[in-house]
């Protein structure tokens, strides 16, 4: 279980927890499986957690198809499941870029339409990403003549980084600070587009004698720090009536 001494094995595995384990060797007489969890690497760890993710995502939408329609969940694996693990490398995968080449990934599948037409709504309304927030906070100052007008033009070049997509869109919360927002169905690429318009708003600012000082860099925001940040924006709003 561990390199190290354990004092009490509760700290380290618990009843019911999912744990990432080596197969060591199996006894098919007695019926035991050695197993070990200190031969597993953390990079072992996270791969086997995002196949058993994606495993139980694919499960999730064949089993529901099965029991609606009535069939055998095997069948379906056999038909369908199967299949796409040999072509793409795993069925999540295809289920995936089905939601948007759906012709590509289910050629050649020998399986009833009705079928496949009820796994295909199925992985549309599980596996169709949704929009998340990213969101950056900056000050923008220039305490030279062009005061006002360096920092407007500094934010717009931001701002001229919008795509059809994702719209980059700056807010004064209250001077000299702005939040920079775009909602992408992509994270990684949301973070680069904030990243790339961060960057010319800095490069406007400092060619007109200003400066921008990143407060928050680019990262995905949850609820409730929207919640947070439109609540300050408001009180923010009030006092400066």
């Amino acid at each position: 279980l561990s390199r190290r001494r354990i004092r009490s094995i509760n700290k380290l595995v618990r009843v019911g927890r999912d744990e990432v384990v080596c197969v060591l060797r199996v006894d098919r007489e007695k019926g035991y499986i050695d197993l070990s969890k200190r031969r597993v690497s953390p990079e072992d760890v996270v791969a086997c957690e995002e196949r058993y993710s994606k495993a139980k995502a694919v499960h999730s939408v064949l089993r529901h198809v099965a029991e609606t329609r009535e069939v055998p969940l095997e069948m379906l694996y056999r038909q369908l499941g199967w299949p796409l693990y040999t072509r793409f490398g795993h069925c999540y995968d295809a289920f995936k870029m089905s939601i948007a080449e759906p012709e590509t990934v289910f050629e050649g599948i020998d399986l009833d339409p009705e079928l496949l037409e009820a796994v295909k709504e199925q992985i549309r309304r599980r596996l169709t990403p949704q929009p998340v927030k990213i969101r950056s906070d900056v000050e923008v100052t220039c305490y030279n003549a062009e005061g006002i007008d360096a920092i407007r033009t500094a934010l717009l070049a931001g701002e001229a980084h919008s795509t059809e997509e994702s719209p980059v869109v700056v807010k004064l919360i209250a001077p000299p600070m702005y939040v920079m927002t775009t909602t992408t169905l992509d994270r990684d690429g949301g973070i680069a587009l904030l990243n790339a318009a961060l960057d010319s708003v800095r490069e406007s600012i400092t060619a007109s004698g200003g400066s921008m000082r990143l407060k928050m860099a680019p990262k995905a925001v949850s609820q409730r720090e929207e919640t947070e940040l439109n609540a300050m924006m408001q009180r923010l709003e009030m006092e400066n009536r």
